[in-house]
């Protein structure tokens, strides 16, 4: 793996999931067995990722409080005989180092990334959205390391959506590029259907060097009065940035209607309980 360090943004309100992220961030929602936040730092654990750093906002303690081991809880669960249980409860902490830094104002994602520089310092370094839940054999941020270790540029994750629903994503042209990738030759944040250059979609992952960090600094208030990652990467295309269409499914466990599809392929996903999930779609399809 030549990534080891990977940055989450995570200081947003979930606005689309309210009421349900009044109180509760939305990263640790239950998708499945445990939360969308932990799938993703699995991710990337099972990648290579060995350090983490979430940047968050008031009211998010308790993301950092699951990837930190509470003894009172395990001591219990021990007392009790919950092995099992307990192994899940330490599980989180083992997966990376962990470390956060506020963000400050939400002022969109890249100004967020923005404050990871000196964190980052030198070396390349992942941007992992949690909202992008992603079911493949091999980890959608490994797929990219392999691209990045051949072509040494940024490298994001791309997927075709439907035309219509280009105006969510940041949206690129490309042509064929090496190791199976596509170099990118525009980038459009957002656009609406009728002037989207295609409809190859970057989703949350993203491989970037350091040099993103000077094109941030200089990046003016965008789409929706936001600092959006997508206006500095468009400044790295004369030097090279690169696509790749990642083997998987991807689930927005960001909406309602994204979460429930992601609880829904998770559980398929599982085989001993695949049955059982499909038993509860047919009582419910059920006439009557």
């Amino acid at each position: 793996m030549t990534i080891r360090k990977a940055v989450f943004p995570v200081a947003g309100w979930g606005t689309r999931l309210l009421p349900a992220t009044k109180s509760i961030p939305k990263e640790l929602l239950p998708v499945w067995d445990r939360p969308i936040l932990h799938h993703v730092v699995e991710e990337c654990a099972r990648s290579g990722v060995t350090e983490v750093l979430f940047v968050t906002s008031s009211g998010k303690e308790a993301v950092l409080d699951y990837f930190d081991r509470n003894h009172e809880l395990e001591a219990v669960l021990e007392h009790r005989g919950k092995e099992e249980a307990l192994q899940k409860v330490q599980a989180p902490a083992t997966m990376a180092v962990f470390f956060s830094i506020r963000q400050g104002e939400i002022r969109g994602l890249g100004h967020a990334v923005s404050k990871a520089r000196t964190w980052v310092g030198d070396e390349p370094f992942a941007v992992v959205l949690p909202d992008d839940l992603v079911l493949s054999k091999e980890p959608c941020l490994a797929q990219l390391d392999r691209v990045f270790a051949t072509v040494g540029r940024p490298v994001v994750a791309l997927e075709e959506v439907p035309w219509e629903e280009t105006r969510r994503y940041g949206v690129v042209a490309a042509e064929p590029g090496p190791a199976g990738s596509v170099a990118i030759r525009e980038m459009v944040e957002k656009p609406q259907p009728e002037i989207a250059p295609s409809n190859l979609a970057i989703i949350g992952r993203y491989i970037l060097t350091p040099e993103i960090f000077d094109f941030l600094e200089g990046t003016k208030e965008g789409t929706g009065g936001e600092v959006q990652l997508t206006d500095a990467l468009r400044a790295l295309i004369p030097k090279g940035i690169y696509g790749y269409q990642f083997e998987g499914k991807r689930c927005d466990a960001g909406s309602p209607l994204g979460f429930l599809e992601a609880n829904l392929a998770f559980g398929l996903h599982t085989p001993e309980v695949k049955p059982k999930v499909l038993a509860m779609l047919k009582k419910f399809l059920e006439p009557g």
